[in-house]
């Protein structure tokens, strides 16, 4: 399935659409097979992999509290509608290795004593030495539950229904490579390991990035090479970018791919302060370690914003105002437990349309706001790197209404299968803006050799208003430079002397022909300019 002949990996048409199983509902209809109508009715092959998010059984946390790793949800289907939607698409199937529901087997048999399940979980130990262990939330490192008429303390890296499994015992080990094995014999072709650096725990250390967690990634690359060479590692490490980095590990050995979570609070700061200079101050350091490995490009996931990636990128003020218009565009912020006893913010709990766009702001008009939008999605598909596109994204969804138990819930609404699909139809919807732009993006880019991930790439400084990438193809020789006004005002943007000489088509613009140097840029405008003969 999707072999990699000739060592292929990827290319400029390699494009990620992440969605919940549930995102889209029918009623009367497995979710799954909701999706795959989906796909076929206004997908196609405008993203060529799908990550389907947990599609397990699950108590909590929006599928990521897995009760049986190798069970489908019934309300969602079966494995064979999984198998499916993998005929033409590469899936994305999440590991949730770190840790599992309270109710699963695993976590009932280590409390019930269980001879298969003894030592799966980790019980408090006064021996160990806890005080410098990273907190990603406020809620206590172990909670209690009742074993035989007595009660153990369980280590619980994120929630009380969330049980850490303890990777020290080899059983553990043994069970999750089978599990990860399973995944790849259904139809996986990335398998996302989900909280990875957490999973290692160590008297008197953070417990996080611990090396026999990158010694526990290099295995599962080495069984994967050799069983299923298909299938891609993708690490899920949402802290600061140099720690992200570090899962690449040689750039041939760990991860194929990580997140670029510095990536979404950097454009939403550039969008709501008219200042792309910290945005083109980070991207200019982005180099590729192998062509191996790759970047995955999100503007937004089911998750939150992440701050913790910007942590040394982003001042503690300019991470403030970030967390202020979140609260002012009726988003919510998620903290996380300092060691020192404090808390700071963690994510923004917003969907990324009303990051930007003010939810309470009813004079601008939507094709202005649906612009300043599109912005986010072209820089993540220019740069260097895969894009991955969150279906709410795809389709502009606002804020889910109402009060979220679950701060993360705003971020994750439903839509009705028939409700999207006359929406689709209207042209002046702003689902049918935001997706249709976002369409001819992906159609223009797939077709361009200097947007292959392993592309050559160089952030220019064009100065605040602007961000602007110049990437180049070795293998065809062409060249496009993608410029992004992050101003409301029409702007002019000169480029760097070395470009002056050159003829531009604008590959969103029908081609049309662009003089050099100075470029004019509509407010919120964006050029793909090609370097012409």
């Amino acid at each position: 399935r999707f072999p990699l002949e000739n060592n292929y990996l990827w290319d400029s048409s390699t494009i990620l659409l992440i969605t919940y199983a549930d995102g889209i509902v029918r009623p009367g209809e497995p979710s799954l097979k909701t999706l795959k109508e989906l796909l076929n009715n206004h997908i196609g092959n405008l993203a060529s992999a799908i990550h389907i998010l947990p599609f397990y059984p699950s108590t909590s946390d929006g599928g990521f509290s897995v009760v049986d790793f190798r069970k489908i949800d019934n309300e969602l289907g079966n494995w064979n509608n999984i198998e499916a939607i993998s005929e033409k698409y590469r899936l994305t199937f999440d590991c949730v290795l770190n840790h599992v529901s309270k109710s699963s087997s695993y976590v009932q048999g280590h409390i019930d004593n269980n001879p298969d399940y003894i030592n799966f979980c980790i019980e408090e130990d006064p021996s160990f030495d806890y005080s410098n262990v990273t907190r990603p939330r406020t809620t206590p490192l172990f909670h209690t539950y009742d074993s035989n008429n007595s009660e153990i303390k369980l280590w619980t890296t994120f929630s009380e229904d969330q049980v850490d499994l303890n990777f020290s015992n080899p059983n553990v080990l043994l069970e999750i490579v089978d599990v990860v094995l399973f995944y790849a014999s259904k139809g996986a072709s990335i398998l996302r390991l989900d909280a990875i650096p957490y999973i290692w725990k160590e008297s008197g250390t953070a417990c996080v990035h611990m090396q026999q967690t990158h010694a526990f990634i290099r295995i599962l690359r080495i069984i994967l090479e050799e069983a299923s060479p298909h299938v891609l590692i993708l690490t899920e490490t949402n802290v600061p970018h140099h720690e992200n980095l570090s899962y690449f590990g040689s750039g041939m050995d760990e991860a194929h791919l990580i997140y670029n979570f510095s990536l979404p609070p950097l454009i939403l700061y550039g969008l709501s302060h008219d200042d792309a200079e910290p945005l083109t101050r980070w991207a200019s350091t982005l180099v590729p370690q192998s062509e191996k490995c790759t970047l995955l490009n999100i503007t937004s996931t089911h998750d939150g914003i992440g701050l913790r990636p910007v942590e040394g990128i982003l001042t503690k003020e300019q991470i403030n105002s970030l967390v202020q218009k979140t609260h002012s565009h009726n988003g919510y912020v998620s903290y996380k437990s300092n060691t020192n006893g404090s808390e700071s913010p963690y994510e923004l709990n917003i969907t990324f349309f009303d990051a930007i766009n003010n939810p309470n702001d009813l004079e601008t008009p939507i094709e202005t706001q649906v612009r300043k939008f599109l912005i986010s999605q072209s820089i993540a598909m220019t740069l260097t790197g895969i894009p991955a596109i969150y279906f709410n994204a795809l389709l502009g969804l606002r804020n889910t209404k109402g009060w979220h138990e679950v701060k993360r819930d705003i971020n994750r609404g439903k839509v009705d299968y028939y409700q999207i699909d006359e929406a689709l139809k209207d042209q002046t919807s702003l689902n049918f803006q935001v997706f249709n732009g976002i369409k001819n993006f992906l159609n223009i880019r797939k077709k361009e050799s200097s947007f292959h991930p392993n592309a050559e790439n160089s952030v220019l400084d064009v100065g605040k208003h602007f961000f602007a990438v110049w990437r180049h193809s070795s293998e065809t020789g062409e060249m496009i430079v993608a410029l992004h006004n992050f101003s409301s005002e029409p702007l002019i943007c000169t480029l760097p002397n070395d470009l002056h000489e050159y003829h531009f088509v604008d590959l969103l613009e029908n081609n049309s022909k662009i003089n050099s140097p100075n470029i004019l840029m509509p407010g919120y405008g964006i050029r793909w300019l090609k370097i012409s003969d």
